[in-house]
């Protein structure tokens, strides 16, 4: 289904900014709102900060995109919704990656307290490095992390 029709389904009128905005975190990743901004800017055009902001909102609230914040890091936004997945980060670079959730019958969603919730998602974030980092590590001894960057 193209994004056009996606809109649509969610009851949402389709603009350029909407479509640019889609099509940025179509390509994959997980850009923050300043890479998302740059990126929809080149095939909209002029677009503020502000309007991707309320574009994002819009789209998260219609289950089409989805805000992953790890800890230190500025927000990034994904397409990929609905199916529980989590994140790798590197301590060094910020890169972040999909992990698809723990193998089995989501026992990710199985809280060993659950204080009365039902449980319906669970967000989990694995640390590490990267093997980019992990070379540079070995060639330096050190890592400076980098989160909070648009790395």
């Amino acid at each position: 289904m193209d994004s056009e029709q996606l809109l649509r389904q969610r009851g949402l009128r389709v603009t350029r900014q909407r479509l640019a905005v889609l099509s940025v975190l179509d390509d994959g990743g997980h850009p923050t709102v300043d890479e998302i901004v740059r990126r929809a800017r080149s095939q909209v055009g002029s677009l503020s900060t502000q309007a991707v902001y309320n574009v994002l909102a819009m789209l998260a609230d219609a289950g089409l995109a989805r805000r992953i914040e790890p800890s230190g890091s500025h927000a990034r936004y994904e397409s990929r919704t609905g199916d529980n997945h989590h994140h790798v980060v590197c301590r060094g670079c910020g890169r972040v990656e999909d992990v698809d959730c723990a193998v089995g019958e989501v026992p990710c969603l199985r809280a060993e307290q659950s204080h009365g919730f039902d449980i319906v998602e669970a967000e989990v974030t694995y640390w590490g490095l990267c093997p980019a980092c992990q070379d540079n590590r070995e060639l330096t001894g050190a890592i400076r992390p980098r989160l909070g960057t648009d790395g």
